[in-house]
C-alpha cells in the first residue's frame, strides 16, 4: 500500500515536471548555450562584424575560369563554402567554388599602372602574334 502512495506521489511529480519542461527548437548551427564547449563568445556585438569576410569565386560548367561571384561573412573555410554554395550556385550553374579570406588578398594601386605596366611595352615577343597556334587549341 505504501508503495501505490509512492508512485501517486511520483506520477504527480512527475506530471509537475514535464509540465515545467519548456521545448527549445534548434535550426542547423545552433548550439545550445549549456551544452556549447569551448571558450565564450562576446554576444553584445553583432556575430557576423567579428566573422571574417571571404571573397567567392565560381566556375561555371562552360568556363575554364574561376570568376568572382561576391563575397560573404563566414567562420572559416568550410563554412564559406557551404555559404557560397547556397548563396552563388544555388541553380547549379558552377561546377567548382573557391572561397579567398579578404584579408590575404593585395591589389595594385592604380595609379602605380604606369611604371608596373611599362617595361611591357618594348617587349613585343610578348604578344601573340607571333605564334601561330594549332587548330586543336581552341581556348587561347
Amino acid at each position: 500500500m505504501q508503495k501505490k502512495k509512492q508512485i501517486v506521489k511520483n506520477k504527480k511529480q512527475l506530471k509537475l515536471f514535464y509540465m515545467a519542461i519548456q521545448i527549445r527548437k534548434f535550426y542547423y548551427g545552433d548550439i545550445p548555450e549549456d551544452k556549447a564547449e569551448g571558450t565564450s563568445v562576446n554576444t553584445t556585438t553583432d556575430k557576423k562584424a567579428e566573422w571574417p569576410l571571404w571573397e567567392v569565386f565560381v566556375r561555371s560548367k562552360q568556363g575554364l575560369d574561376h570568376k568572382h561571384v561576391g563575397s560573404l561573412h563566414a567562420t572559416d573555410a568550410a563554412m564559406a563554402i557551404e555559404n557560397a554554395r547556397d548563396v552563388y550556385t544555388r541553380r547549379q550553374e558552377g561546377v567548382s567554388i573557391w572561397v579567398v579570406e579578404s584579408r590575404y588578398i593585395h591589389a595594385t594601386n592604380p595609379d602605380d599602372a604606369e611604371s608596373l605596366y611599362e617595361p611591357a611595352e618594348d617587349k613585343i615577343y610578348r604578344h601573340p602574334t607571333f605564334y601561330v597556334l594549332p587548330d586543336e587549341v581552341n581556348h587561347m
